[in-house]
């Protein structure tokens, strides 16, 4: 795409569509409470339809001039734009089209029916039921090797290369089938040519979630990916928050990281491991093993010796393999994680 994130939007016009203002306030009955599903980078965000029939989450940036964050906002939605309008992959959140009008900025995208994988870990209301979909291991297992392989599209076949800087279970949503897409584009960026450090002006992402290694140094790489998506496979295993409290440390909250690793260092996994998806099924084992160990070395402080994308989408493939494998745990040999 020639387009520039300083440009202005007509350029994408033959990637997405362009909608009236009007024509997406119709779709979410004016921006009604009732059709609020969750907010993004910078924005609002509703569940729409429109006039085709066609279903739509509809992201509605809060750009009044007055706010202090305009330009933040705004350059939010011309870099959420520009990369969308040029990726497309099965594991990456589609973008339908966009509309510019006056002060309004908004992003259309394909609706994900199943919703956020944080609302099926975490929201009371679907945390509860032991019957969600979300809670065998073989599903688990299959939505974080999606994520994973949409966050390699990103790593090593966008060009330029991006690096998605908020990767966490809210940001990894649902469709129809349980595929799971990585959504929210607001804060990536361009990243550097030759796997060079890369400074941006300030370190950007979630508590919980963010690199402490660019959190402390300033310093970006894909590396921090891997830890935001490394933080998210604890999620799974563990069904914990990425920051909660304990009854133990006097209610001061605890990260999965510090509670997860020590544990699956002392290979007592099991201990930590999910209750409402119960212990693993012999086949499940090794594969749950495999995820521990693997996310283990995604959440190094250091980002060198973090394995990159793509030996952990081939560890996620073996992991899913393992749960298919109705004859038992029939090992290729001893676990190894390859890290470069």
């Amino acid at each position: 795409m020639r387009r520039q994130r300083s440009g202005t939007s007509s350029k994408h016009a033959d990637r997405a569509e362009e909608f009236l203002f009007s024509d997406l306030a119709a779709a979410t009955n004016n921006f009604s409470l009732e059709n609020k599903i969750g907010a993004g980078s910078f924005g609002v965000v509703y569940r729409g339809k429109l006039p085709d029939g066609r279903e739509v989450a509809i992201k509605r940036s809060e750009t009044s001039p007055k706010t202090k964050k305009f330009q933040e906002k705004e350059s939010a939605f011309d870099s959420e734009l520009a990369f969308l309008s040029r990726l497309h992959h099965k594991h990456l959140v589609r973008l339908v089209g966009y509309c510019e009008e006056r002060d309004e900025r908004l992003l259309v995208y394909d609706y994900m029916k199943n919703g956020a994988l944080y609302d099926h870990l975490h929201d009371k209301n679907n945390a509860q039921k032991s019957s969600s979909v979300v809670n065998s291991w073989k599903m688990r297992i299959k939505i974080s090797l999606d994520a994973a392989r949409g966050i390699e599209y990103l790593h090593n076949y966008a060009v330029p290369p991006i690096i998605h800087r908020d990767i966490k279970s809210s940001n990894i949503l649902l469709d129809a089938n349980w595929i799971a897409r990585v959504s929210d584009f607001g804060l990536s960026l361009m990243g550097p040519e030759n796997d060079r450090d890369y400074r941006p002006m300030k370190a950007a992402g979630t508590v919980g979630y963010i690199d402490p290694e660019y959190y402390g140094l300033n310093v970006l790489t894909a590396k921090s990916d891997v830890y935001g998506l490394g933080v998210v496979l604890l999620e799974l295993l563990t069904g914990k928050r990425a920051l909660f409290k304990t009854g133990e440390n006097g209610g001061a909250p605890i990260s999965v990281v510090d509670y997860a690793v020590p544990a699956i260092m002392a290979g007592e996994l099991a201990k930590i491991l999910d209750p409402r998806v119960g212990p693993p099924e012999i086949n499940e084992s090794e594969a749950v093993e495999l995820v521990a160990y693997t996310a283990m070395h995604c959440v190094h402080l250091e980002g060198k010796d973090r394995p990159t994308m793509t030996d952990i989408v081939a560890n996620l493939e073996r992991a899913l393999a393992l749960c298919d494998d109705s004859h038992g745990s029939i090992s290729s040999g001893p676990i190894s994680i390859v890290s470069d």
